[in-house]
């Protein structure tokens, strides 16, 4: 079921199960330059396996506030904990709240997780960006769970930051996927490559879908140690497609190291 956030004074949608009460449930960010509607398939499949996800629809234009998407996150988890949904007959347990986010939200995900006084049980980041003020900063203090997706070749991009930002994460861990594009988690951009922005990529919302919904599932509906979806959440576990990645390793993803990647043929 789809709903609209904007009864609560909050642009944006949310996807529910049919029914259900106690659900857990996540806010989503969604990219630069872009909006919650092109998540619609990734909200859905969600809400398919009985979380309930929400996204704010706002900071959609060219100079978008990280600090604002991150306060709009919180506020979209408050919506959804504190009042019914549908026609009454579905309700989110306040204590089985989780944030995510693409690019740019990833980074504002990790914003409104270290904001919240009522912290919440996990973090979901694909494909985190750089942004000001640093993502950086808060994750140093985090210490939610999270789940950081990087693309193998877009490490070495000035955009990303999800090695640092892993690196600074200590309750994070940090999964490669291959055959994936980091834009490609938005839906619906065709022309999208013509004016230089990311496309949309069916495997990569594929395998995010995945690895985000078995991690939330396992993080968010209370048993820790039920085992269908512990390994999505286990960082010794080398997941298919999404391997383990040591943001220490010997290969050091700094700014001298992306520039010299850059200037390669």
């Amino acid at each position: 079921m789809r709903g609209d956030l904007a009864f609560a004074g909050l642009p944006g949608v949310v996807y529910t199960p049919a029914v259900g009460k106690n659900l857990p449930g996540v806010a989503f960010g969604h990219d630069w330059i872009t909006s919650a509607d092109r998540y619609h398939g990734t909200l859905e499949h969600l809400a398919s396996w009985g979380i309930v996800a929400a996204a704010p629809n706002t900071e959609t234009g060219l100079a978008p506030s990280v600090l604002t998407l991150a306060y709009d996150l919180g506020t979209t988890l408050d919506i959804i904990a504190g009042v019914r949904l549908g026609t009454g007959d579905i309700s989110v347990h306040p204590g089985k709240l989780s944030v995510a986010g693409h690019g740019f939200g990833a980074s504002a995900a990790v914003f409104a997780a270290a904001g919240m006084s009522a912290k919440p049980r996990a973090v979901f980041a694909a494909y985190p960006l750089v942004t000001k003020p640093s993502a950086e900063e808060p994750a140093a203090g985090l210490s939610v769970p999270g789940l950081i997706l990087t693309d193998p070749g877009d490490p070495m991009t000035l955009r990303s930051n999800a090695v640092e930002l892993a690196r600074a994460w200590k309750a994070a861990t940090l999964r490669p996927t291959s055959k994936t594009k980091a834009g490609g988690l938005v839906e619906g951009r065709r022309l999208a490559p013509v004016v230089g922005l990311p496309g949309a990529d069916k495997g990569t919302q594929k395998i995010v879908r995945a690895l985000m919904t078995g991690y939330l599932l396992h993080m968010l509906t209370g048993d820790r140690n039920n085992q269908d979806y512990k390994d999505f959440a286990d960082p010794e576990v080398e997941l298919p497609k999404a391997p383990v990645m040591d943001p220490f390793a010997d290969d050091p993803v700094d700014l001298e190291n992306k520039v010299v990647a850059l200037l390669k043929p």
